[in-house]
């Protein structure tokens, strides 16, 4: 066989797994033409680049198109949603794997703590049902405003609860205390909780791309700065975290970059296609 310039063996293929908020686009949606080119540079060296994010698919392609990425996988709603991407098809992408949960126990639940947040729950590929509008531009792709017993009507791939009234810490005090057992919770930057089917994350997304792919575990970077990202980072085998992460997502790294305002991922991209 005639080696293919620029090819790599699968020996050598890395699976390189980038958060977006805080890490690949600032908390203004802004993507810095630096970050571009890295990963740009990546994927021409032959390397796997996977997207992994809290957001729905919705709020993913459009930064997946920024990138210039057409083919490929990204991993959704913080692992519950799996897609191929594929410009072949209408959509741009093939929906791969869902999880899902019966989101009534922790919606009648968190209502009981958090009787004035706003909620919502993820249709795949379309956007959210809420029983009352969340802030413009928080959540994109079609909004149907709905009877709070309807959120539950049929099993959902996420639940997202908004509380401007609450903090971060308040938000994790609230979940510890009411003990969510049946579901695995994420607590953003802000007063922001994503509730996704119990044991899904984004490390169990990308466990089954990685074996997709016929990537060597030896060979997973991830790059990430939030709670959510705490799996992903101990998933891989080179786990970094981005400067302006808390303790807890720092002590799950192995190594910490820049941060978001120093382009950090930049560095971690560049060291993997110098």
């Amino acid at each position: 066989m005639v080696p293919v310039p620029g090819a790599r063996s699968a020996q050598s293929t890395m699976l390189v797994a980038l958060d977006i908020d805080g890490t690949l686009v600032t908390y203004d949606d802004v993507l810095s033409p630096a970050a571009r080119d890295a990963v740009a540079a990546v994927r021409a060296a032959g390397h796997h680049v996977v997207l992994a994010s809290g957001r729905s698919l919705v709020a993913m392609t459009y930064v997946a198109a920024d990138l210039g990425i057409e083919t490929g996988w990204m991993v959704a709603s913080n692992g519950a949603v799996t897609v191929r991407l594929d410009p072949e098809v209408p959509e741009g992408y093939v929906v791969e794997d869902t999880v899902t949960f019966d989101p009534e126990p922790a919606l009648r639940l968190l209502r009981e703590h958090l009787p004035h947040a706003r909620y919502a729950v993820e249709d795949v590929g379309l956007g959210f049902r809420m029983n009352e509008l969340f802030p413009e531009g928080e959540l994109n792709g079609e909004h149907q405003v709905v009877a709070f017993d309807e959120l539950w009507a049929r099993e959902v791939t996420r639940v997202v609860v908004r509380s401007p009234g609450e903090t971060s810490a308040d938000f994790h005090r609230v979940a510890a205390g009411m003990g969510l057992e049946d579901v695995t919770y994420a607590v953003g930057w802000s007063a922001w909780m994503d509730i996704a089917p119990q044991g899904v994350s984004k490390a169990t997304a990308l466990e089954k791309v990685r074996a997709e792919l016929g990537v060597e575990p030896s060979r997973t970077v991830a790059v990430g700065d939030g709670r959510n990202d705490v799996e992903m980072l101990r998933w891989a085998a080179r786990g970094v975290a981005m400067g302006h992460a808390d303790e807890v997502v720092r002590a799950s790294a192995d190594e910490v970059t820049g941060s978001i305002d120093d382009d950090g991922v930049v560095a971690v991209l560049r060291s993997l296609a110098p």
